[in-house]
């Protein structure tokens, strides 16, 4: 029987989801939960590997197992044996030919932004704060333009082993809330660090070093240079992955 997981975690304390040699993952928490439950390793494969420190509130996570446990009572189960900043909030039977890296789907990310003259201490983990004014209207327009089917090498970091750099987004927009900005985008999958160079891009629009109508001269010119900086992990949540 394969079990579908759907995770949620602060990702603070641990080096992404994805398994490591040399640092803790969620998933070496996970697997570890696991084994416990059911007295044997046993090997998960996530859909999203997130980067260090960043968090997540739908990774999900697949693994086959034999067992008389209902698979909607393996959250349960799993909770009481987790972390409080690791939790399954949903867990199901699949089709045995469902792969989470294989099939078909759209993941949203949202990424925000504390724009206020101090920080806030209840927010330190999950936002980066940014001193300066942003203008977040801006923002959205820049946001605008990577809507649709591009090749977005110019917002990729090195070290990605992928074949293609070309990705489709479906959604990108920026929000302000008081003194939060929240940008929000949905693709059907993202580079290596896309989303925090896009987000540190779209602050140097909200401050007025780069112009909303360069956007499309940056994706054209797939120039790393030409974008922005890696916005800081803490600021990044994967809110959902729909297949």
């Amino acid at each position: 029987m394969r079990i579908k997981l759907t995770i949620a975690y602060d990702g603070t304390a641990y080096s992404g989801f994805q398994s490591q040699t040399n640092a803790l993952a969620v998933q070496d928490v996970l697997n570890a939960a696991l084994a416990d439950l059911f007295g044997h390793p046993v090997k998960t494969t996530g859909a999203s590997r997130t980067d260090t420190g960043v968090h997540a509130k739908g990774n999900v996570a697949v693994f086959d197992i034999e067992t008389h446990i209902l698979p909607g009572k393996i959250a349960l189960a799993l909770n009481a044996r987790l972390p409080e900043d690791i939790r399954i909030i949903d867990s199901c039977a699949v089709a045995d030919d469902f792969h989470p890296l294989r099939a078909e789907c759209v993941k949203t990310y949202s990424y925000r932004i504390l724009n206020r003259r101090f920080p806030d201490p209840m927010l330190r983990l999950y936002t980066l704060h940014y001193y300066y004014p942003l203008d977040s209207g801006k923002m959205n327009e820049a946001a605008r333009f990577f809507i649709g089917t591009h090749d977005f090498a110019a917002f990729c970091s090195s070290g990605f082993s992928g074949k293609s750099t070309v990705r489709t987004i479906y959604r990108s927009e920026v929000v302000r809330d008081g003194d939060l900005i929240t940008y929000t985008v949905s693709g059907n999958g993202f580079l290596y660090n896309m989303v925090r160079i896009i987000s540190g891009t779209l602050i140097n629009v909200g401050s007025g070093r780069t112009a909303p109508e360069e956007i499309p001269v940056i994706i054209a010119s797939r120039d790393r240079s030409l974008a922005g900086d890696t916005a800081l992990a803490k600021g990044l949540t994967l809110e959902e992955i729909r297949f």
